[in-house]
Parts: structure tokens; sequence; C-alpha cells
């Protein structure tokens, strides 16, 4: 077998490094549980310019079916049928260490947009999930990151497969505000999910001009939302919170989704002559971390 190229050894899942976990280890404090956390798996973004995302990772959305009565259009990198465009994708990397999903207008009024997703590779159960970035605000825009379970691809309905939205955001949040949600079997948007958003402090916003980390550190009948800093989830939802006659869907593997959608029942307003065209969502990762939960007795010294 031929050796693997940097990026595909990058991307392997990474066992050789099961025994360096990226802890934050805090000198003096009394014993207490310290969760460690180990990257098991990633993409970086690390291509040329102008590729297209490694194709034995993703899985591109192309045309089909829309949901929400949105109004794009998903073309994979290589779709040059009409409204598509494999010349101008909407899914391609920026040589910056950056995947760029793209909603772009055409000349005939058609929105187009890239999702991509893992549903043949990476399906984590439990960990710390998360993407660093970088979202342009618009009205009818509606980036997210979110997850399907696993059973979906072998029909189970929505939302009995259950969703965990990671991020969304839409222009009623304004640019300040994005949110997270989940749905499972007779809880859709229920449960105080709808109050599960998280306004950046110190005047930050999604398009400050800086990358933010969106992440869920998600365990057995467990999800906490995080915004850069996974140590203080500003949302937290367990299977005690959901009407005592549903179904905790969550507990079994589910598939990473990456989209900028266009228009919808959740944009308001809808897209307009303002909407930005191109209008880039920028993901300088994806990462997936294992937890190890160990007692921490003694003072260690910083890693």
């Amino acid at each position: 077998m031929a050796s693997p190229t940097p990026r595909t050894a990058r991307l392997i899942r990474l066992k050789f490094l099961a025994a360096i976990p990226l802890v934050l280890l805090l000198v003096g404090r009394p014993a207490h549980a310290q969760t460690n956390w180990t990257l098991v798996w990633s993409d970086e973004f690390n291509g040329a310019a102008g590729a297209a995302p490694d194709v034995s990772i993703w899985t591109f959305k192309d045309k089909g079916k829309n949901y929400n009565n949105e109004l794009e259009v998903y073309c994979a990198p290589t779709d040059d049928v009409a409204p598509c465009s494999a010349s101008a994708p909407n899914i391609f990397e920026d040589g910056n260490g950056n995947l760029v999903i793209r909603a772009v207008r055409t000349p005939s009024g058609a929105w187009t947009s890239g999702s991509i997703n893992t549903s043949h590779t990476e399906m984590p159960q439990y960990g710390r999930i998360e993407a660093r970035i970088k979202l342009m605000p618009g009205n009818g825009i509606w980036p997210a990151f979110w997850m399907l379970g696993s059973d979906q691809l072998t029909g189970t309905a929505w939302p009995a497969c259950g969703e965990v939205d990671i991020m969304e955001w839409v222009p009623q949040f304004t640019p300040t505000t994005t949110s997270g949600t989940e749905h499972g079997p007779g809880y859709s948007g229920c449960c105080g999910t709808e109050n599960a958003k998280f306004t950046f402090p110190g005047g930050g916003r999604i398009d400050d001009g800086n990358f933010h980390i969106y992440g869920v550190i998600w365990s057995e009948n467990k999800l906490q939302y995080y915004r850069d800093d996974p140590t203080q989830p500003f949302f937290t939802l367990t299977s005690a919170d959901i009407p005592a006659d549903k179904q905790w869907v969550f507990n079994q593997p589910f598939y990473l989704i990456l989209n900028l959608a266009v228009g919808g029942q959740l944009p308001t307003p809808g897209p307009d002559a303002s909407t930005p065209s191109p209008a880039d969502m920028l993901i300088d990762y994806v990462r997936v971390y294992r937890a190890d939960t160990t007692a921490i007795s003694a003072p260690v010294a910083k890693r």
C-alpha cells in the first residue's frame, strides 16, 4: 500500500495522539474530576486554493429535495449543470486553511449554495464536537453546523432519528447571537431549546472579523452547547428535561453536516436586494475529541 499523503495522514483517525491528551491542567487545586480531551478526528482544510474538500471524507448534497421551503439549489463542486457551475463552485478550499461554502444569486435569480456531510465516514457517538467558523450575516441567510442520527440513513424518519443543531444563525437573531437546538420524536424545538441562544460578550458578533468556535459536549443523556470556550457551556439539556412520555434519541452515532441555506421557514426577513451575493461561510476546521475523565488528586506540572 502506498504511503498516505500528509493531508490524508492527518485526517486518518489520530490513534497516535491517544497518549497526548489536550488538557488544561490547573496547579494547586484540590482533588476533582478532570476531563482530558484527545483529538480523534479532524479536517483542517489545508488544501490548495480552489480544491474541493476531500471526497474520501465528505459527501455533497447535489440538487434534490429541499426542506423548510428553502430557496437554494445545493451544488456539488463538480456539478456543471445549470444553475450549478463547476468553474465557479459553491464549495472549495481557499488555500489559506479554510473551507468556503458560498451562496450565490445567479443571473437568472436562482440561489445556489453548498451542503456537505460525513454520512459515509465519520459518525461519532459522544465527545466534544466543534468547528471554527466565520459567518457573514444577510437577510435570508441561514448557516448551520449540525448532526443527524445515523439511523436516518437506514430509514428512520425525522425527527425520530434525532437532530442536534450545534449552531444556527438567522437574521432575526441579529449578528450578536446564535442558537443551539435539538429535535427528537414529539419534542421538536421544545423543552426550552428555543431559549438556547448565545449572545457574544464584549460586542462580539458573527461578523466581527474573527473566527468563533461552535461546539457541543455530548455524553450519554446530556448535551452541553458552548461558544469559543468548552469549559463554559451556555446551555445544557439532559434526558430528564424532555417530556416524560418521549424518547431520548441522542445515545447513538450521529454524522456531521455543514450547510448554508437561503430563505425558508426560519429566516426573517427572507433574501432581498440587500442580501450579499456571494455570501460566504468559512470553516477553519472541524474536530472531534474523545473524553477521558480521571481523578486528579495532586498538583501536576503544566504541559
